[in-house]
């Protein structure tokens, strides 16, 4: 039955919306200003299409990682631990919000507006022959000016229009809880390996933690492999998109169009594609954050040294500990797991339990975040770049549309 209602919605958004935008764009070929307007709306359009398949694609594996949530919500040990959870899941919750709330702004100004003879799109003879507006630019191969074609044409477009919406900010929204989930429960095993040795049964606390570990990476790593491929397409539509809307705003203000109504409906819509993109950034900050809280050179002390010494060289302790100390002066990129087990009081515990420490903190090392493509690793740093180039790109496309109108 899930399949069932994915096929439709697919197969709605794709025949309802993406085909008759794709033909009006071969139609209005040629006219510059057509094609940006028809853009705007069909690469989200294509961005839809392509979250579905991929989600659709890896549900086998994102389907534990939900498990895995509502697993962690019923094995709450105490309030401290609730309120870390709560906390986090509140953050991810103002985002999801928010993000309904602009979508609830630009689906009635794209679908609500034409019916009063009101439109953020550009019109002309070739994309809008009829006697009132569609809410998409779009082309059929029938004729939707007569009735009733053209009400259920208006109706299908303005409700899978709002399906389009809700799945385009819905993949993301999945992101931010998922990530912060994440963000809580390596909170939440920070806290307890800090406190390790006030637990009675600190080997098998220590054990759980581990595993706990462990099973979050692997989580992380299924988040990344599914959302890879959806920050490369969100990437390129971003940039591509985003100078469109330059240009269709320098164009209108520069003949004199430029209302009210249409800086309400493009201000909100160029904040949610930053918003969508900062979004992912952010996210992918918060994960490196999470391995890269403590920059710090740490000398390891000598039991920990001797006992790694023990597991990894096989050499002879009976001589000095202290001479292993210099041996193992690293400059360590540590996170929060890797530095709270170091800051335990390990030296209090069984030496094979303060060994076994040793594998989280390698483990603990190791650095998370998102990718673009499995290319560049997804943060602020990022989001600057990608900024920086479409203000200079928008800047470049002034100049020569002023040329041209020279």
């Amino acid at each position: 039955m899930c399949n069932f209602r994915v096929l439709i919605i697919f197969l709605g958004i794709t025949f309802c919306l993406f085909i008759p935008s794709i033909h009006s764009l071969i139609t209005v070929y040629g006219d510059i200003l057509l094609i940006l307007d028809n853009l705007q709306l069909t690469l989200p359009i294509m961005s839809c299409l392509i979250r579905i398949i991929i989600f659709w694609w890896k549900k086998e594996a994102i389907l534990p990682i939900l498990n895995m949530i509502m697993k962690d919500w019923k094995k709450i040990k105490n309030d401290q631990e609730r309120n870390l959870m709560i906390r986090r899941a509140q953050t991810a919750r103002i985002i999801i919000t928010c993000s309904y709330c602009i979508i609830a702004l630009q689906w009635t100004f794209i679908s609500v507006l034409p019916i009063f003879g009101v439109t953020m799109r550009l019109t002309s003879n070739i994309t809008d022959p009829g006697r009132m507006l569609m809410p998409l630019q779009s082309h059929y191969i029938y004729d939707i000016t007569k009735s009733p074609q053209y009400e259920l044409t208006f109706i299908s477009q303005a409700v899978y229009l709002v399906i389009a919406m809700m799945t385009y900010s819905g993949v993301d929204n999945f992101l931010s809880l998922v990530v912060f989930h994440i963000c809580g429960q390596l909170d939440i095993l920070a806290n307890r390996m800090q406190h390790l040795d006030k637990y009675k049964n600190y080997p098998q606390v220590l054990k759980r933690c581990i595993e706990k570990h462990i099973h979050l990476l692997r989580a992380i790593n299924i988040i990344e492999d599914t959302y890879n491929k959806i920050l490369l397409s969100l990437f390129i539509y971003f940039v591509i998109l985003f100078a469109f809307y330059g240009f269709r705003i320098i164009s209108l203000f520069d003949e004199g169009n430029m209302s009210i109504i249409h800086l309400i409906y493009f201000i909100p819509t160029i904040i949610s594609l930053f918003i969508h993109m900062y979004l992912y950034c952010v996210l992918g900050e918060i994960l490196l954050a999470q391995v890269m809280s403590y920059n710090e050179c740490f000398i390891f002390p000598p039991l920990l040294c001797s006992s790694y010494i023990i597991t990894k060289l096989k050499v002879n302790t009976d001589s000095n500990r202290n001479n292993y100390v210099f041996l193992f002066m690293l400059f360590i990129t540590c996170n929060k797991i890797y530095y709270m087990a170091y800051s335990s009081k390990w030296y209090t515990m069984d030496p094979t339990v303060a060994r076994d420490l040793l594998f989280l903190m390698k483990r603990g090392s190791k650095e998370i975040y998102l990718t673009v493509g499995k290319m560049s690793p997804v943060t602020m740093v990022t989001f600057c770049s990608v900024r920086y180039f479409n203000i200079y790109y928008n800047y470049y496309i002034k100049i020569l549309f002023s040329v041209i109108k020279i």
